[in-house]
């Protein structure tokens, strides 16, 4: 029997409003004679895509029933659409698209002191990094796959945990505290052992999880194994992926200096 197609209400919701105001956002730049950057459109719109295919599909129905499906959930939705979305610059389209008032709004919300603390790279990194030992560590797993409410709200936790630690790195996006370049690419690297400890963690145990739904079997360790393993290694992947987007931003922001000095050096020797 094949996986039972899932669907999610609220999830479904949330991406068809999130895509409605990012089109608005760049129709109303288009009406004001302003280029959107299409590179950034396609990277918000594949993390819909993202997040659709995570909550709405056949994977979503399997991931409460095999661990290893839940893992490829919770890489798409706590990975995947986080690095996405920030690439994808939406708070930068709100600002430069919408009115004065919501401006000034937007950028008050940016300074106010719980988003200062929630965006500050110790904050993004421990919460991205401790949300993994919470929920394979205790038994939040279990609950969540016995109740709807927990289950949306481990959901959401993936990611804004996710889009936290992403949105810090890749520093797209205005933030009460923007770090350097370099201070960026630690602050990835050092996220990068976080999913392999917990995946080696994982692999070596014999201690099945949520054993209610996942079964208590030879075939139900098998799968949790796999599931580890496809945590470590794309926990790897991510943080090598992000590293080189931030390195590839450090290099770009390197040339524009250059330019600006040789432009300058160029206009006083005249």
């Amino acid at each position: 029997m094949g996986p039972v197609l899932a669907f999610d209400p609220a999830a479904g919701l949330l991406v068809v409003v999130a895509a409605a105001l990012y089109a608005g956002g760049v129709r109303r730049l288009a009406c004001r004679g302003r280029r959107w950057r299409r590179p950034r459109s396609i990277a918000f719109a594949a993390g819909l895509v993202t997040v659709a295919l995570a909550t709405q599909s056949g994977l979503a129905g399997a991931e409460a029933e095999r661990f290893s499906a839940h893992i490829a959930q919770h890489v798409l939705l706590g990975m995947v659409a986080p690095a996405l979305f920030a690439l994808g610059a939406p708070v930068t389209l709100a600002l430069q698209a919408s009115s004065r008032p919501t401006q000034t709004l937007l950028l008050a919300v940016l300074e106010h002191p719980v988003v200062r603390v929630l965006t500050h790279p110790v904050s993004a990194w421990v919460l991205f990094g401790t949300s993994l030992v919470v929920l394979y560590f205790s038994p939040l797993l279990e609950l969540s796959l016995g109740d709807e409410a927990v289950h949306a709200a481990v959901h959401l936790q993936f990611l804004a945990a996710g889009g936290l630690f992403c949105w810090t790195a890749v520093g797209v996006d205005p933030l009460p505290r923007r770090m350097p370049h370099g201070a960026r690419l630690l602050f990835v690297v050092l996220a990068v052992p976080v999913h392999a400890i917990v995946g080696l963690a994982l692999l070596g145990t014999t201690e099945l999880l949520a054993g209610a739904f996942y079964g208590t079997g030879a075939a139900a360790l098998a799968d949790q194994r796999v599931g580890a393993g496809l945590l470590w290694a794309t926990g790897d992947l991510f943080g090598v992926v992000l590293a080189g987007v931030v390195l590839a931003q450090w290099m770009g922001h390197e040339e524009r200096v250059a330019r600006r000095h040789d432009r300058a050096g160029l206009a006083t020797s005249r």
